[in-house]
């Protein structure tokens, strides 16, 4: 609420039933306790994604794709060099955002934090009432209950209604991760669906799994290496919900390339904050009464 209204956006506090009356596809009751934007929407990540792509090669940028690094280290000269399965490279300064793989490449510049990779996914339904679930007619949806926290959108680049269950996967890595969907998961999403947006269901067309990147506190990761000697070397950690940021935080690791400095507070994000440093910090890796992590998995230490 205070965010809403520092940024003065706008927003409807409602009943269930008064959102029901406005999108019929919510079977909600008044228990239920609202907020509606009506200037939300989506993000075709994948076609926006090929297009800053695009926009970087007619720039004068070198894309190079499945080259994975094998290491940072100084050269003698003191800029900085790269090591990938495609040659070495040297730079002035460096922009590292590794995903799952964060503590494996910036290991090599001192850093390892505590990250958990888990592995996520996203299922579609082909719902038979496809007219009722076009972005015209159905909002972008996210549930927070005592327990859990589902998502979900509207028909978009297929057939179906998208849902998912955020942050309830199984811990992996890069390296280990597998692209099976997990039954348990998907029937969670159909049961949902059953009991808040009946009318989206129907038969399952396919479930994507993805990978989560994230720091104890689910916040960016946004700053230099400075800490350990190298402050040409800037690092960004998604935490698993960036990229609808994804044009402005390129504008911030652009600015610190090049100019050595941002003119946007990013002290929230630094690589010292107590969430990364204090290994007695509890992990907060979902929402309502299951914010913790289950107790059984292994706290790292920093060594910032």
């Amino acid at each position: 609420m205070p965010v809403r209204h520092n940024f003065l956006l706008r927003y409807e506090r409602m009943k269930g039933s008064a959102l029901r009356e406005r999108f019929p596809q919510f079977e909600m009751d008044d228990s239920y306790d609202v907020m509606y934007d009506p200037e939300t929407g989506l993000v075709d990540a994948a076609m926006a994604n090929a297009v800053h792509i695009q926009l970087a090669r007619g720039r004068g940028a070198r894309i190079i794709e499945n080259c994975p690094v094998k290491g940072v280290e100084r050269a003698t000269d003191g800029h900085i060099k790269v090591y990938t399965a495609k040659g070495v490279f040297k730079c002035r300064r460096l922009v590292v955002t590794p995903g799952a793989w964060f503590n494996e490449v910036l290991g090599s510049v001192g850093i390892h934090i505590p990250i958990y990779v888990t592995q996520e996914q996203v299922t579609y339904f082909a719902t038979p009432n496809i007219k009722d679930f076009t972005k015209e007619r159905f909002p972008i949806w996210v549930h927070h209950s005592n327990k859990n926290m589902f998502y979900g959108l509207p028909i978009h680049g297929n057939s179906g209604v998208k849902v998912a269950l955020d942050a309830s996967g199984p811990i992996v890595t890069g390296d280990t991760r597998t692209f099976e969907p997990d039954a348990i998961t998907e029937q969670a999403c159909r049961d949902y669906l059953q009991s808040i947006i009946p009318k989206a269901l129907g038969p399952l067309l396919y479930t994507k799994t993805c990978l989560y990147t994230s720091p104890p506190d689910r916040h960016f990761i946004l700053d230099t290496c400075a800490k350990t000697g190298w402050d040409d070397v800037i690092v960004f950690c998604g935490a698993g919900h960036a990229y609808k940021w994804a044009s402005f935080l390129g504008k911030i690791l652009t600015e610190m390339a090049v100019d050595g400095k941002t003119q946007y507070d990013i002290s929230l994000f630094s690589l010292d904050r107590e969430a990364l440093t204090d290994p007695n910090w509890d992990p907060m890796l979902k929402s309502g009464s299951a914010m913790t992590i289950p107790g059984t998995f292994t706290k790292h230490t920093s060594k910032l």
